[in-house]
């Protein structure tokens, strides 16, 4: 017998709550980039024809697509791809693990995507599966 706290049942509604609140989280980063909010100086001056400009606009159709559950295995998918070159493009080289190197976030939004891409958008979005 497994002690389950909250029983298996629940799992779609979790796994929606899961990718609801993920991408609220991820919408922030091309908000920041794109439309200066919330404030990041690192973003100032971020124009839409660079790489930040262009993740930026990933990041916020991608998380909206994510947030609606629309076309949700594709989005997280290329997401998840986003994420892996935000690793190892710009944290990876700095040292050999996460904590010291600041990529923590973009490791763990690359495998929750990676989740999303495989297992669907679970319960409140607006794919039927």
């Amino acid at each position: 017998m497994t002690l389950r706290i909250i029983p298996a049942r629940f799992l779609p509604q979790v796994q929606g709550l899961l990718r609801i609140v993920t991408a609220l989280l991820f919408l922030q980063h091309g908000t920041a980039k794109l439309f200066g909010f919330p404030h990041v100086a690192m973003f100032d001056k971020v124009t839409l024809l660079s790489l930040l400009g262009a993740a930026g606009v990933i990041e916020l159709v991608g998380g909206f697509l994510l947030l609606i559950g629309l076309f949700t295995r594709p989005a997280a998918f290329i997401l998840a791809g986003e994420m892996a070159v935000a690793y190892f493009g710009f944290h990876a080289f700095e040292a050999f693990w996460p904590i010291l190197n600041k990529g923590e976030l973009a490791a763990l939004y690359c495998f929750v995507f990676l989740f999303f891409s495989v297992a669907g958008p679970g319960k409140f979005a607006l794919d039927k599966e």
